[in-house]
This record gives C-alpha cells, structure tokens and sequence, in this order.
C-alpha cells in the first residue's frame, strides 16, 4: 500500500507524539479491581484535559472531529509511547456505547452521556450476553415488562467486563414476551446503581475477578433510557456491534506490531538451553519473521478499513476479518514468546507487570471469545464479505 501522509497529519503526528512523551502515566496499569478502574478514569480526563479526547468524534458532540487516518495516527503514537490504550470500562464506554448513544440516541442522552465519557466521569460495561445466550445473542432471556414510564428488569447477564466499577450498563432486553429470537428486544441505558442489581465477580485462569455475572431483580430503568425503540432494540445492538467489531479493535491491531518488535528484541538477547540465542534459532527467527509479516499486513488493512469507514460512514464487516486476523496472530506471538521463554513463561503467579508475555498469552484465549467468538466472525466473513451460501 502506498500511504502519503498530507502535512496536516504530519504535523498531527508530531503534536501527538510530544504530548504523549510528557504525558503518558508512570508504571502499568493495575490489572483489574477499582485501582485499574480509577487508572482508565485518570487516564480519559488526562486526554480530555490536554484536548486528546474522542479524535474521531464529530465536534458537536465534544471530539476533535479528525480523520479516521488520524485516529490511526494516534494510536500508533500511544503503541510506540507505551500509552494506555482503551481497554475494560473505558473501551466499552468510548468504543461502542458512545458511537451508539451519538448515532441512536435521543438529543437528551446525547447531551447527558457523551461528555462525562470524554471526560472519564462515567465508565460502562456491556450487559449483552447472558448464561444461555454468549455466542447466540438473539436468544437472549433477560425479561423488562413496561409499567408506566418504567421498564421493570428480571433476569441476569454474563461476562460483563468490569460491572463492579462501571456507572452505566449497554442492556440489551427482551421486552415482548411473545417474541423470538431478534424480534421484541430494546436497547436500554441501565445505571448500575440502581436497587435490584446484584454482581456476583467470577475469578479466572488470569487470576482476577474482571468477569461478573449480574443478576436483575425487579430494577426499574426509565423509558427515557431506551436507545431506539421499545422492541426494536436489535437495531440497535447491531449498531453496538458495528462498531465494536469494526473500529473497536483497532488499538490491538495497532500496538501488535510494536508487540512483535518487542518480541524479536526479547530474541536478540535471550538464550536458549542451547547456549544460542533464540534469534539465532531458524525456527524461532522464521516465526517471528513470519509474525512482522502479519502484523505489516494487519496495519495495512487496518488502513484500507478506515478509509473506508470514512467514505462511507460506518464500519463494515471487514471488521470481523480483522479480528480474527488480529486474534490469531496475537496467539501466534506470545505462543513464539514462550517457547523462548521456556520454563519461566509457566510461572504466572497474577502479577501482570512479573510476567508479561504469559499474561498476553492467557489474554489472547479471552480475545477470542470476548466481542463475538472466532467462530462468529467466520461465519460473518463467509456471508456478509465472501458471500457463502449459509449451512443447511
């Protein structure tokens, strides 16, 4: 691909880059718990305050209205810095919640939400998947029956990311009792304070409690917190996913290649049981040449994508390719990582910043679930880019 960058992105690149050098948090973000969710809280008003905040978000809604070029500009200059990229609470809160709030959203959400996201007042979790109902979303069970201008929630959620430390949940309902499948379901903004709600943490292979199951007792969300419309609300989800799926990853694919150059300079000074050095390795030097090689490719589609995001206004499914490229390659790497490692890639004792590379590869099997599994997004790639006839 040849890429000529104007002077403006130029001068962007430059801007960022000084910013970033003086700006970028001491240490490593803590793994999870309420100090990881004060981290990504800090870290949003830091960009707000220094004007860094929401580069792709139109300017009436309190972004800097920039390119989608630029926004790739940006996150390559936090991947070379070693910047926080949105992850957790943050992620959901500015990756899919807000986009969906600003494309779905009546004037008075709009007005009330998106700010405090910008200025990392208000952090969300995502309420999507349920018990019964993780891959297969239209089969969802949660229950809201609308009495007056409330609708009343019965029911429970799955793998909600952070739900402890989370103000607003993404919720997604089935609010006709009659219906099936993607019929009869409403998007909903649920405030996770609300009496009726009770999260139940789940401990991991990562040794955190990042994973909650949330259960929904009789919780009482406002009408005026639907986004969409009542019973309509696969709509909007398929916004939600839009945008996860789409544009949502793009910090991931991006750092990935200075993971890899992380990766051959770890094997530059590394030796293996047998004395040579793991570069000096013909195995180990052709997988890591094979994985610069992707991760080259991945920027390079990365690129196409948002070009063409910004022709035509909304992600597309490429993004299902390229999650899928960019999961597997991210296996790949820290699988490479670990056989130069040896032994001391097993000794995971759940401290992300003693060990790295095991915490990646632990993360890398979560990365292929969370967001929609593998599974899904080649089902998405045959249909929506390849068009394959579906299975009988």
């Amino acid at each position: 691909m040849d890429l000529i960058y104007s002077d403006e992105d130029r001068c962007f690149r430059e801007r960022a880059r000084t910013w970033l050098s003086t700006n970028v948090p001491r240490g490593t973000r803590p793994a999870h718990g309420a100090a990881a969710a004060q981290f990504d809280r800090d870290w949003q008003r830091r960009m707000y305050d220094g004007g860094w905040a929401g580069i792709n978000w139109p300017t009436d809604y309190g972004g800097l209205g920039l390119s989608g070029l630029q926004q790739v500009i940006w996150y390559e200059e936090c991947a070379r810095a070693g910047a926080p990229h949105y992850i957790n609470t943050s992620y959901i809160a500015l990756m899919h919640a807000g986009p969906t709030v600003m494309t779905r959203g009546t004037e008075e959400q709009k007005a009330f939400h998106l700010p405090r996201i910008l200025k990392g007042e208000s952090l969300w979790c995502q309420g999507f998947s349920e018990p019964n109902a993780g891959s297969d979303l239209a089969s969802l069970k949660t229950r809201g029956r609308v009495e007056g201008d409330h609708i009343v929630v019965n029911g429970s959620k799955m793998w909600t990311t952070d739900a402890k430390y989370a103000d607003y949940q993404e919720l997604l309902i089935r609010t006709d009792p009659t219906s099936e499948r993607h019929k009869g379901l409403t998007w909903l903004i649920c405030d996770m304070t609300a009496p009726g709600i009770d999260i139940k943490p789940i401990r991991t292979m990562l040794m955190d409690e990042h994973v909650n199951l949330v259960f929904y007792d009789d919780v009482r969300i406002p009408l005026a917190n639907v986004v969409g419309e009542v019973n309509q609300g696969w709509s909007t989800a398929l916004s939600t996913l839009s945008f996860e799926r789409g544009l949502g990853f793009i910090g991931d694919q991006l750092e990935l290649y200075e993971r890899v150059n992380r990766a051959i300079h770890l094997a530059g000074k590394l030796r293996l049981e047998t004395g040579k050095l793991a570069i000096e390795d013909d195995g180990i030097a052709q997988k890591l040449a094979s994985l610069k090689a992707d991760a080259l490719a991945i920027r390079a589609m990365t690129l196409a994508h948002i070009t063409e995001s910004d022709r035509t206004g909304q992600p597309g499914p490429q993004g299902s390719l390229m999650k899928l490229i960019v999961t597997g390659t991210h296996k790949a790497l820290s699988e490479t990582v670990g056989e130069m490692l040896g032994w001391e890639f097993l000794e995971f004792d759940g401290d992300r910043t003693a060990h790295p590379w095991t915490y990646d590869y632990l993360w890398s099997w979560v990365f292929t679930i969370s967001g929609g599994t593998s599974e899904i997004q080649r089902e998405i790639t045959a249909d929506r880019l390849l068009g394959l006839p579906r299975a009988r």
